[in-house]
């Protein structure tokens, strides 16, 4: 990105900015720091659906049920993963809804729910965490497939499963839509082989799952810790709703034509993720038991590779291996093409208010499979449980934050009424989200140590999801909602306009940004006193010399000098 001066009228710098080449194609952008318009929202709510829920093709799922079951017993480890599913659920709904109204993806809801333009960046750098921790869980467990099947090396099998994942990923939303549309019906099948094949080649493999004592025989009996641990660690995929999130906010307007499939499908491709991620968590678990039952060792029986082998052999025989292997690198394909994209978007936005630079979504993409390389070279797989039981505190703690504002604060005005992402109307930081999060984080994590013993630590999650819950409401009382909006939005806030509000007819129409000399639907315009004129977010947000002077002066009307509004 590149500035050029041009006019310096009334000491109020009037620049050109032009952005590098891959930040200014928008095809490979995907609107990465943007409001999500229109126009470029041409996809029915099912093929967003599909793309949402081919993200989700995911393994984990089967080495994190057999890590809950196997650690804390059968019977206390189903009952934490059917909880965490619920409360994933529950959350996921009002995050969902939000980010598919208003078209902006996980990290602009949060910067408008409570956490400030600068708030939002520790958040950032959650989902970033969470996009290449699961980028190398998944890409270990296809390397353990590939080994399996060709003898490769698992370090060089890190390294080639990871690399070609770019080249799907840099392409954006139309590539990926494409990929999840085709590959789903194989997936479907291939998924359903192992769970037909378990129930009618070993009858009573159901009976010995559900009596499993844990690995050690130890855990035979519910326990109020070993649920709450294997809770902790199924808690830890609550994040994912950001995933979704990213395909959801290119859902189409909901109008009274679509409106009953733009519900169902919001409702499937947002929450209902986990749904078919607790099926897997439980399927896995189940898988892991038949396995270990069948003579595998307690390492093998955690892997989803050695899972599905075992499962589906009395059937196919030679083809087992094959099979299995084609099943495990389609799923982390489809996944990991997920976690690259949204690793990207969640980069580009934390980098871009440090830095005041974009260079383009696709760099980050490189980033981010560049960390997960590294963890899987360090065999993150062998200690998983540690690292999601500490995850969730932080990750719960974030979004029990956001959902309490969408649920609590905004339903009883303490909260404005819509989603406001623009630095140039929020303040750095909003204590009520933010400091939420942070509270809660930090007693959860304490808690998670043994500082309140044993019990304290198993429910450190669910310590972090109440507080929360409790905390962002009562700061939004306390403050008066105050520090949500720091100026009055007349381009396309309740102040705008009749018409001219996000959300009504006349949210489409194409403005010109002063900075850049292009074109954006008005939801993402702003008005801007230090070029005095209107700007596009993403300049707004690159801007390093104006130093927030609008939140001191006020609006400007477009073309003359900004009026001072004495605050």
């Amino acid at each position: 990105m590149s500035d050029t001066t041009v006019d310096r009228a009334a000491q109020k710098p009037t620049t050109i900015r032009s952005y590098d080449r891959a930040a200014a194609k928008e095809t490979l952008e995907d609107y990465s720091l943007r409001y999500a318009p229109i126009a470029f929202r041409r996809w029915s709510p099912f093929v967003i659906a599909n793309v949402a829920l081919g993200g989700i093709a995911y393994l984990a799922d089967f080495a994190i049920g057999a890590a809950i079951v196997f650690a804390n017993g059968a019977a206390s480890g189903i009952t934490a993963i059917l909880a965490a599913a619920l409360i994933i659920f529950v959350t996921g709904i009002p995050i969902a809804r939000a980010c598919a109204k208003y078209s902006v993806d996980m990290d602009l809801l949060t910067r408008g729910a409570g956490f400030g333009y600068f708030g939002s960046t520790l958040t950032s750098l959650i989902y970033a965490s969470f996009t290449f921790i699961f980028f190398a869980l998944e890409g270990s467990i296809m390397a353990q497939a590939v080994q399996l099947w060709t003898g490769l090396p698992l370090p060089i099998g890190y390294l080639v499963t990871s690399l070609i994942i770019i080249p799907l990923v840099i392409y954006g939303m139309k590539a990926l839509a494409r990929l999840h549309m085709w590959t789903q019906p194989v997936w479907l099948v291939l998924l359903a082989l192992p769970f037909v094949s378990v129930m009618v080649n070993r009858p009573g493999a159901l009976s010995e799952f559900v009596g499993f004592a844990g690995a050690d025989g130890r855990h035979g009996a519910f326990t109020w810790t070993g649920f709450g641990l294997g809770m902790g660690v199924a808690l830890s995929l609550i994040a994912q709703i950001g995933e979704q999130a990213d395909y959801l906010r290119f859902m189409p307007p909901r109008t009274e034509s679509n409106k009953r499939s733009w519900n169902a499908a919001v409702l499937a491709a947002g929450p209902g993720w986990v749904i078919l991620g607790a099926v897997k968590q439980l399927g896995g678990a189940l898988f892991a038991v038949a396995a270990l039952g069948a003579g595998a060792t307690v390492a093998q029986a955690s892997q989803p590779i050695y899972q599905y082998v075992d499962a589906v052999r009395p059937w196919l025989g030679d083809l087992t291996v094959t099979v299995a292997a084609i099943f495990v690198i389609l799923s982390q394909i489809k996944i990991n093409t997920t976690n690259a994209y949204s690793g990207s978007l969640s980069w580009s936005n934390f980098f871009s208010r440090i830095t005041h630079r974009h260079p383009g979504r696709v760099y980050y993409v490189f980033l981010n499979v560049a960390v997960a390389i590294v963890l899987m070279e360090l065999n993150m797989f062998s200690f998983l449980n540690t690292i999601l039981g500490f995850y969730s505190n932080v990750g719960i703690a974030w979004i029990a934050a956001v959902c309490a504002d969408l649920v609590i604060n905004k339903p009883l005005g303490w909260s404005p009424s819509y989603v406001e992402f623009k630095r140039a109307y929020l303040y750095s930081v909003n204590p009520v989200g933010f400091g939420a999060m942070v509270v809660a984080s930090v007693v959860s994590i304490v808690a998670f140590f043994g500082a309140f013993g044993d019990l304290a630590a198993a429910f450190s999650p669910m310590i972090a999801l109440v507080l929360a819950l409790v905390i962002s409401p009562l700061l939004a009382w306390l403050t008066k909602g105050r520090y949500y909006i720091a100026r009055p939005n007349v381009v396309s806030g309740p102040d705008a306009p009749a018409g001219e509000q996000v959300g009504e007819p006349g949210s489409a129409e194409q403005l010109t940004c002063g900075r850049c000399g292009l074109t954006y639907e008005r939801p993402d315009m702003a008005d801007c006193t230090y070029i005095a004129d209107e700007i596009c977010s993403l300049c707004c947000s690159l801007e390093s010399a104006c130093h927030d002077e609008c939140k001191k002066t006020g609006t400007v009307s477009i073309g003359m000098p900004a009026v001072p509004t004495g605050g």
